[in-house]
């Protein structure tokens, strides 16, 4: 295996981690301090504002330490080689529509469904999990169901290969 494929991910999370918490040790407490001084706090508009954004930004922080854990925690070799799952790329033909779509499976913060990019989580990307090459997903959106058979998968590791 060469390079991470998470790793765009994790840094992308890093980044935007990395600049609430900034927000939260250097900008925040200076916008309470500066509401402050506005005097009566109950009536300070400005100090609710900074205090639900710091209560924002705190929650924030805490469910992106959470994804960077899990996004780390993804265990490449164990991801099939044979059935598709997070990293693959599947060719699906529409018989209803007579054609093909091409899309890969990546994690939410990869999605770009415009692009291809569908997240493991999303209706389709569930409806493909764990799918081979040759069989038939019926895929349930809130636009209506969908037969596709996957005329081909290509997994992480073929990729990297």
């Amino acid at each position: 295996m060469s390079t991470d494929p998470t790793s765009g991910v994790k840094e992308k999370l890093q980044a935007e981690l990395d600049q609430l918490e900034t927000e939260l040790r250097i900008h925040l407490p200076k916008e309470i301090k500066r509401a402050r001084e506005f005097g009566d706090l109950r009536e300070n508009s400005e100090y609710q504002t900074a205090l639900q954004r710091q209560t924002m930004v705190k929650a924030r922080i805490r469910e992106l330490r959470q994804r960077i854990s899990e996004v780390s925690s993804i265990d490449l070799s164990r991801v099939p080689r044979d059935k598709a799952a997070y990293g693959s790329k599947l060719v699906l033909y529409d018989a209803q529509r007579d054609e093909e779509v091409t899309y890969q499976l990546v994690t939410p913060e990869e999605s770009d469904p415009a692009a291809g990019l569908i997240s493991t989580v999303s209706p389709i990307g569930r409806s493909l999990m764990g799918k081979e090459e040759g069989d038939e997903v019926v895929v349930t959106t809130p636009a209506g169901s969908r037969t596709f058979e996957i005329r081909r998968l290509a997994t992480l590791h073929d990729a990297q290969n």
